[in-house]
This record gives C-alpha cells, structure tokens and sequence, in this order.
C-alpha cells in the first residue's frame, strides 16, 4: 500500500497543485547545489509540469515513484520523496533509488527522514524491494545524516557519467532494514 501519512506528513502522488512550488524550489541555488552539474535552471512552469506528468506515469508502468511531501499540521508543500530507478549512474544498475528534495524552509525538522522511512517500508513491504540504494554529492552532509538515520551504509564513491561529479552510494538490504528498531 503507497504511504499517505506519516506522524506530521501526507505523501501524495503528485498534481497540478504541486507544479507551482516544485518550480519555486527548484529555482533555488542553495536547494540545487548538489543536482546535476550544480547549475540552477531558471524557474520553468512547462518543465515542472511535464516533470510531473513523467513521474505520474512512473507510477503506472513501475507501481513506485514520487510522492509529493506536504505538512499535515498546515497544508503547505515541503518538497518530495521517491523510489527511481538511477539510470544516470548505470554501474548501480538495476537498483531503485530512494530520494528526496525539500525547500530551504523545511531543512532541520527531519521531515526528509521521516518521509524516506515510509517510502523505504513501501518500497520493501508493497514492492518487494531487497535492496535500495541512496546517492548523494560527497560533500552533501545532510543528504549523508539522512542516509545514516535511515539505516543505509556507505558503499563507494564514484563519479556521475554525464556531469563527471563525484557521488557516494549508500543501501540498505531488507533485512537490514527490518531489523531496525520501529
């Protein structure tokens, strides 16, 4: 069953309503540093929703994807979770990927981990997963906190084909995963 609400989160899949502040978000420098080459895209309303279209469609042809992450307490949009495959770094392949993206203003309130922990749940129980995996730019510290809390371990580095960035790769197996504390 897809996660739809954590302690202080609603998961969704995604919509027309999130095409607005996804587009904020991505627009911002700091949120951006460490995506891609690092370079911030001026904010694109067309790219944004045809990013959604793609994602809602990933949800058709794979049963996982991205889950649009909003704070129950106020209605307002944090930023994403998802489960992807990773195909920009095909030496991890196959693998899915857990992510996740959240505006500045959500930083430090461990709405990323609490997400990821439901989608990881979902991606082993409702998917069937034995193993996930989480990249990360090497110097994002915070990316790499989130792994830890969530139980990954740090496999190796290496670099991005397209960018040539330098990226740590961190997973978790289920049984690993299931032996964590609730």
């Amino acid at each position: 069953m897809i996660p739809t609400r954590t302690e202080r989160l609603l998961l969704r899949r995604p919509g027309e309503e999130d095409v607005e502040p996804l587009t904020v978000m991505n627009s911002d420098p700091e949120v951006m540093r460490y995506i891609g080459d690092g370079s911030v895209p001026p904010p694109d309303r067309d790219r944004t929703a045809a990013g959604i279209a793609r994602v809602r469609q990933e949800w058709d042809e794979r049963g996982f994807g991205m889950l649009s992450v909003v704070i129950a307490e106020t209605g307002k949009f944090a930023g994403w979770v998802t489960l992807t495959v990773p195909a920009f770094l095909p030496e991890v392949l196959p693998a899915v990927e857990i992510g996740w993206r959240l505006r500045r203003e959500c930083w430090g309130y461990g709405y990323a981990t609490e997400a990821a922990r439901a989608m990881l749940r979902f991606g082993f129980d409702g998917c069937g997963l034995d193993r996930v995996v989480s990249i990360r730019h090497v110097d994002n510290l915070r990316s790499k906190r989130v792994m830890d809390k969530l139980g990954m371990r740090f496999g190796f580095e290496t670099l991005v084909p397209a960018t040539g960035r330098p990226v740590a790769v961190h997973e978790i197996g289920r049984a690993d995963h299931d032996a964590l504390p609730a």
